[in-house]
């Protein structure tokens, strides 16, 4: 931190003028730069500084006291938050109206006797605006005991944990599914993509984040197949220290309620790590009140994620109401929803955050580490998760069955082969068409390697299914199945009739004497030229098979 001579440095003689009275030293120099040397000679005696602070207010004191606590330093923004703001005058008025005889709040207090310095510090990464000590006065400063950290929050009531949301590996299905739809060109191609948890959109943030998905929206074969192929255990642990690690992985923009804008920037790893550190400091209590826990670190630590205390350039906007979020007024809304999103989304999906409400489908009320988290937050792979040895089912049909603990590279590839017609938490569908092989032969796949997905991971792949694609390969398609509307009549003379009429163009293939397919959108035109020659029809749509019936006799 600076010293003395350098907090001084800048300031006219006035205001050194200032600091001498309340220190009671008889400055006399004919300008501020021969004033300097004096001034700091001497005020850094240890007998004075310790008596200028014992006489100072005990709000004053406080203050001190605080920055002394935090290694003398403290964010410029936090500190006038609590100790209250200084004003800003210049030489002229503030030796008209002596705001230092009147002072308005602790911080004054204290800079007017030049015992707080405001400049840019480093604190870790970069520069933040800080309330200082000077280095060389802080040392001759009294020792100040803690009181002891306060808990953050309280435990939870015990109707607060009625319902219990136990951690998951879910994260890891859904990461394999994302990856294969990918490849297949459609992201949301899984049928339960809307209702997975965690959300579509943070799957695909965070493997965008660990670079498991190129800028091209593809799987980066070179990476995406190792984490597949990884044990569970292995994997989860995997994503999360790329969780952990990540500046692009950004929770306050996947945030439900709010929306970012503006070309401002932030290090969301920051929140990160400070809400885990938080965490750190909780007793051993088996469930915590998680807006307790919120509460408690919007009265400690307020600026947790913002460096510099910058709660004014931050553009954030409610997502429903377009009402903007922006300054320490909306805190709640943005920086306290943002610790109840971390606990209760990413850190409870990656497996560190058991969750509790007072009922199923209510708000989360609780919350604890789960077993998993201390290995997890040490980056130590889990042993103990199930083992992915799951056989695919593979049916005459052309349907088949992959299990949730089916391999996730053999699921992987297998549905590149396959329409996906349904998924669960315990199981995924496909069927294999004409269509799906030929898209996969369009992405340099063959049939050789699908027979030997199911060669290695199915019990036994039925003949007749390894025959019809024996079949396709070598004479493609042999059958389709299009909807289509059916002219049905009540005498063959009726449809002979229709055929020599202007609308028989309109007639398709003839399915037998009474009946024939009628074209896409000439229904009206057929009934039209019916009812000119005498014959009323109806159509009728049951469980969209599309009819068109004629009755009656051509008695004409």
């Amino acid at each position: 931190m600076p010293d003395l001579e350098h907090r001084l440095r800048g300031h006219d003689l006035g205001f050194l003028q200032i600091v001498a009275d309340l220190w009671g030293i008889d400055l006399r120099a004919p300008d501020a730069k021969t004033a300097l040397p004096q001034m700091v000679h001497e005020l850094l005696e240890a007998g004075l500084v310790l008596e200028i602070v014992e006489s100072l207010p005990s709000e004053a004191r406080q203050a001190l006291d605080e920055l002394i606590l935090n290694h003398g330093k403290m964010a410029w923004s936090r500190f006038i938050r609590l100790f209250g703001e200084l004003r800003e005058v210049g030489p002229g008025k503030r030796d008209r109206e002596k705001p230092y005889l009147d002072p308005i709040s602790a911080t004054e207090v204290l800079w007017y006797r030049g015992l707080i310095g405001r400049d840019f510090l480093r604190q870790g990464k970069q520069l933040e605006e800080c309330a200082y000590i000077p280095d060389d006065l802080l040392g001759f400063m009294p020792t100040v005991k803690p009181s002891g950290p306060q808990p953050l929050g309280r435990a939870a009531s015990p109707g607060e944990v009625s319902w219990v949301m136990k951690v998951s590996d879910r994260i890891l299905d859904h990461s394999c599914t994302l990856l294969a739809a990918l490849r297949l060109g459609d992201p949301r191609r899984s049928p339960s993509v809307d209702h997975w948890h965690p959300p579509f959109e943070v799957v695909h943030a965070l493997l965008s984040a660990v670079k498991l998905i190129s800028s091209s929206e593809q799987p980066v074969a070179e990476d995406a197949r190792p984490f597949l192929e990884m044990k569970r255990g292995e994997a989860l642990n995997w994503l999360v220290n790329g969780w952990r690690a990540s500046v692009l992985f950004d929770e306050l923009c996947l945030m439900p309620g709010v929306q970012c804008e503006g070309s401002w920037r932030h290090d969301p790893s920051v929140a990160r790590d400070k809400v885990l550190s938080f965490l750190s400091e909780l007793p051993p209590e088996p469930w915590w009140n998680l807006d307790s826990f919120i509460k408690a670190i919007f009265e400690r630590e307020p600026d947790f994620q913002r460096s510099a205390g910058d709660f004014d350039t931050w553009l954030v906007r409610d997502a429903q109401t377009g009402e903007s979020l922006t300054g320490f007024a909306h805190w709640h809304e943005v920086d306290g929803a943002l610790i109840r999103y971390l606990i209760a989304g990413p850190m409870h999906w990656l497996g560190l955050m058991d969750l509790a409400s007072p009922a199923e489908g209510q708000p989360v009320t609780a919350f604890r580490l789960s077993d998993w988290s201390e290995k997890l937050l040490l980056g130590v792979p889990l042993d103990d998760l199930p083992e992915e040895d799951e056989t695919i089912e593979a049916f005459s049909n052309g349907s088949l069955i992959a299990g949730r603990y089916t391999p996730r590279l053999a699921r992987y590839q297998v549905s590149r082969f396959c329409l996906w017609t349904d998924e669960t938490n315990a199981q995924y569908a496909y069927q294999i068409t004409p269509s799906s092989l030929e898209a996969a032969i369009g992405q340099g796949l063959k049939i050789f390697h699908l027979e030997k997905l199911l060669s290695r991971f199915s019990k036994a792949a039925p003949p007749a299914l390894l025959k019809a694609l024996h079949q396709w390969q070598e004479k493609g398609s042999q059958a389709r199945m299009h909807p289509g509307m059916v002219l049905r009549v009540a005498d063959p003379r009726i449809l002979t009739a229709l055929r020599d009429t202007p609308a028989g163009r309109f007639l398709g293939d003839i399915l037998s004497p009474t009946s024939a397919l009628i074209h896409p959108g000439a229904t009206e035109k057929i009934a039209d030229a019916l009812a000119r020659l005498g014959y009323l029809s109806d159509i009728e749509d049951q469980d969209q098979d599309w009819d068109l019936s004629v009755s009656g006799e051509d008695d004409r």
